[in-house]
């Protein structure tokens, strides 16, 4: 069987750097972060002071008040986000082509603020009290549920959990989806809303998250003084479309999907496998899934989280797949500026992949100050470089071992 080509034709973000894809992608190639200390929650509460959390969002810009009442906060991303990505793509959903539009959106916790307060209100009020929405508002996959019946998408619809892989799973399962022929276009990436009590609370216990105070210095992928993640939110989402179907219709296009890895590592619920053995294979898988060598591969938009495990881990990977190549290609973390968006991550690093290829801009790693003998690659240090980039890959990387990786290419 033939595999039919894929391409990106459209994109939607709200983010901690710009609520929606191009002031994102702006703001990133200027090295302008959107971590600062948090606001949503009492920073004296926790010993992680620091987030990116969204700024100016109007969720009544995108959905009506009434039916926003009715969605977690990652729901409400993932809407918006959609509903961008389906306008920049110039997309017409309708009665005759939308049992071939598909939706495939996950979120690795879900709608966790939702758990929480209706929890409250059944402490002290009783079971009576808490919303009948309750469950349709919490669980993960009503980002795809919600955004398939605002856009009327009537084809495959459905929702990928794998942690911190989410966005980058969902957008690899979505791509499969197309390219074997059960359907034209997908609405896919990742959406996320954690910053919440409970959240917070856990990632402070299992001592994930920096403790630096300082937004300017506290997220620092593969710097020697990295100290943790920095917890964003935000969703990012991508149109995937047939090539034929694209052009048919005269549609932009930003890039070419052509690999996706996934691997388990069999290994730890939140350490990676040594040296980044399970990342590796996801690296290779999509590679020659895409029919490429690893010589053809100009970027990677790492998993770059800041931990001291996963950025020696991840870096041990790329040279594990790249050997001598791993010197020549340029790395970098956009998530020093983001932060880490958990399931949503995946969702937002394909857009800035997609666009580095686009614009032929290597995007930077900020506050790489202190270089780490472990981490001894070309991560873009602190500034973006003009470079013409003919493939690049996203990784992502999620507690329960989950790899995933995607590779894009320059549409020809």
């Amino acid at each position: 069987m033939t595999k039919r080509r894929v391409v990106v034709t459209g994109l939607g973000a709200v983010t901690p750097v710009g609520n929606n894809a191009e002031t994102a992608w702006q703001n990133v190639i200027n090295g302008v972060s959107g971590i600062a200390t948090m606001t949503r929650l009492n920073p004296d509460d926790f010993p992680a002071k620091v987030v990116g959390e969204l700024k100016d969002f109007q969720v009544e810009e995108f959905i009506d008040k009434r039916d926003a009442r009715k969605m977690d906060r990652f729901t409400q991303y993932a809407v918006a986000a959609s509903l961008m990505a389906v306008r920049d793509a110039g997309l017409k959903i309708t009665e005759e082509n939308s049992h071939r539009v598909g939706v495939w959106i996950g979120s690795g916790i879900g709608g966790m603020e939702t758990f929480e307060t209706q929890f409250e209100t059944y402490l002290q009020k009783g079971y009576r009290r808490v919303s009948p929405f309750f469950v349709p508002m919490m669980i993960p996959d009503m980002a795809s549920g919600q955004v398939s019946i605002t856009l009327g998408a009537r084809g495959v619809n459905s929702c990928t959990v794998t942690a911190c892989a989410t966005g980058t799973n969902s957008i690899g399962d979505a791509f499969k989806v197309i390219q074997r022929g059960d359907a034209d276009v997908m609405v896919t990436g990742g959406a996320e809303a954690p910053i919440t009590r409970m959240s917070l609370a856990g990632f402070c216990a299992n001592k994930a998250l920096s403790t630096n105070p300082d937004p300017k210095t506290a997220c620092r992928p593969f710097d020697l003084n990295r100290d943790g993640f920095i917890m964003g939110e935000g969703a990012g989402i991508v149109i995937l479309e047939e090539l034929e179907h694209a052009l048919k219709r005269g549609a932009k296009i930003y890039a070419e999907i052509v690999g996706y890895g996934a691997t388990g590592d069999a290994y730890h619920i939140t350490a990676p496998a040594p040296a980044g053995e399970g990342g590796a294979r996801a690296m290779k898988a999509a590679i020659e899934d895409g029919g490429l060598k690893p010589e053809d591969i100009d970027y990677i938009n790492a998993h770059g989280t800041s931990t001291e495990y996963n950025d020696k881990f991840e870096t041990a990977a790329i040279k594990e797949v790249f050997g001598d190549h791993a010197y020549k290609l340029a790395v970098s973390s956009t998530k020093s500026m983001t932060g880490h968006l958990l399931g949503a991550a995946g969702g937002v690093e394909a857009i800035f992949t997609v666009l580095a290829i686009h614009h032929s801009i290597l995007p930077p790693t900020i506050n790489y100050e202190t270089p780490d003998p472990d981490c001894d690659l070309d991560y873009v240090p602190n500034k973006a470089r003009k470079q013409e980039i003919k493939a690049a890959i996203s990784n992502s990387l999620g507690f329960g071992g989950h790899n995933a990786t995607l590779v894009f290419k320059k549409y020809e």
